[in-house]
């Protein structure tokens, strides 16, 4: 059946349909409704011969004023962020995807010109890359201390970030926190005594990396049981000190990506206990700064893990725009990640979607997540993306179809089945994670259902919060006790809402 939206490629422009057009008024209408509110703000000129990036957002842009719509608008309709189409008209964008460009066709109705376009502009900027960088490292590489270079896998060719986004971390403001004591990461059950400074080695071997290793995976499985609060915390911080320290030390050359990558691992391990206690600020600045480490390492998919958490962190805050402009980064040259990696990105801007109440665009997102986690093979990933198995991606795309049933009244069985397989699917490993989608079910159940089987379903859920230090945790108890007080004639309700008030304020 034709949707009127289907478009037929037309080489001599704008393609034509095998059905209706909308009628000018309709189209007024949708404009209408789609541009956004920005204030108008001086447009950079663009110099369309000066290279095939620039010509390509020319062309975007010249679409885009005649049809009268924003950015904001424009990235609404083909599911990415005004950054990324303003960074794309400006030829400023690293790699536009290819399924990108094709969504653009379909806006305007090009007739495939993006599309075509695309290996051209696009196709041959992962080569060019490739080559400055080996001409950069023929001509710095020395021994000594590490110093953090211009980014190696985007280099000056990623957007320039607006305010509150990406910017470079440094390093020693780890170093500056008063009364931490040095940190030997390998044992994480010895108690330290307050020390004036750090003890770290005169050069960086396999052995420090290693140790930053361990941590990582030591902490990470910590704060899966016991949530990010703590002693969790505690050990975190000054392992992250510790870590960060390394990389003012001497490291020898062929040590470099690999030192960088295991502080990388590691910061995103503290910044993601961080978050779940509530310490945004350091966790947005620790996720940062892995990311600087990993594209300093030139690691693909360490940098995809870090934008993960900071689109993740930005929709948990209400910054859901925000997240949306971090999956994106995240999801830059996907064809470089593995089908796991892009379905955990796809899934978190499903999630930004879904507080946003958009539920187009969440829908379109989730069955991106959905056909990427289909073709996921687990031996093709890093060690550490092992947790994004069913479970942790039902549970996923469970929380942005979650808030497509309270904020805009879809299908709540979509969600709860989801959550109810995330529940099943969660070993004793992942505790926070099982508790976090059992008390989302049961809220969901509460406020679009049988407030006796929610009631029974928090119940279960109580019991394992409540032996956690997660603040998130606690936070999604706060939102089922508010869905349990619209039942005060229900007792089952008004029991578990008793409870959930003792064990929140405890």
């Amino acid at each position: 059946m034709c949707t009127g939206t289907e478009p037929i490629s037309n080489h001599s422009g704008r393609a034509h349909r095998d059905c209706a057009e909308p009628d000018a008024d309709s189209l007024k209408v949708r404009h209408q409704r789609l541009r956004g509110q920005e204030m108008p703000q001086p447009m950079k000129e663009l110099n369309p011969g000066a290279s095939p990036q620039e010509w390509f957002g020319n062309e975007l842009r010249e679409l885009r004023k005649a049809d009268r719509l924003s950015a904001a608008a424009l990235g609404r309709l083909v599911q990415v962020s005004d950054d990324m189409i303003l960074a794309i008209e400006k030829g400023k964008y690293p790699s536009c995807r290819r399924d990108v460009a094709q969504r653009l066709d379909d806006v305007f109705r090009t007739g495939g010109l993006f599309d075509r376009a695309w290996p051209m502009v696009f196709g041959n900027r992962d080569a060019d890359r490739k080559r400055a960088d080996a001409d950069t490292r023929a001509a710095g590489r020395e021994e000594g201390a590490v110093q953090v270079r211009t980014s190696r896998i985007l280099g000056s060719d990623e957007p320039s970030p607006r305010p509150g986004s990406h910017e470079p971390v440094d390093r020693r403001s780890f170093l500056q926190v008063s009364g931490l004591a040095a940190f030997a990461p390998i044992d994480l059950t010895q108690v330290f005594a307050p020390s004036d400074g750090l003890t770290l080695p005169k050069d960086v071997s396999p052995t420090e990396i290693d140790q930053v290793l361990a941590a990582a995976t030591a902490i990470s499985g910590m704060d899966n049981k016991l949530g990010g609060g703590g002693m969790v915390r505690d050990v975190a911080s000054r392992a992250m000190q510790w870590a960060a320290g390394l990389l003012q030390v001497q490291c020898a050359e062929h040590l470099r990506a690999d030192l960088f990558a295991s502080v990388s691992r590691l910061g995103i391990v503290v910044g993601a206990s961080a978050f779940d206690a509530y310490h945004h600020e350091e966790a947005t600045k620790t996720f940062k700064f892995a990311a600087d480490c990993a594209e300093e390492a030139g690691d693909w998919h360490l940098r995809a893990k870090t934008y993960s958490f900071l689109a993740r962190q930005a929709v948990w805050i209400g910054a859901p725009d925000d997240g949306i402009t971090y999956a994106e980064k995240g999801l830059v040259r996907s064809d470089r990640l593995t089908a796991t990696e892009q379905a955990m990105l796809h899934a978190a801007r499903a999630r930004a979607f879904g507080k946003m109440g958009n539920v187009r665009d969440t829908m379109a997102a989730v069955g991106a997540a959905d056909e990427a986690f289909t073709r996921a093979r687990p031996s093709e990933d890093p060690p550490w993306m092992a947790y994004y198995d069913a479970a942790q991606h039902n549970g996923d795309t469970a929380h942005a179809l979650f808030d497509l049933a309270i904020l805009a009244g879809q299908d709540p069985g979509r969600a709860a089945r989801r959550f109810d397989t995330a529940v099943k699917g969660h070993s004793d490993s992942f505790k926070r994670s099982r508790a976090i989608s059992r008390t989302k079910l049961a809220a969901l159940v509460m406020a679009k259902g049988d407030p006796r089987q929610a009631a029974a379903i928090g119940h279960d859920a109580l019991d394992e919060v409540g032996r956690l230090t997660s603040r998130r945790a606690a936070d999604d108890l706060r939102q089922l006790g508010h869905f349990a007080a619209k039942h005060q004639k229900v007792q089952e309700a008004s029991g578990l809402r008793e409870r959930i008030a003792a064990t929140v304020s405890a």
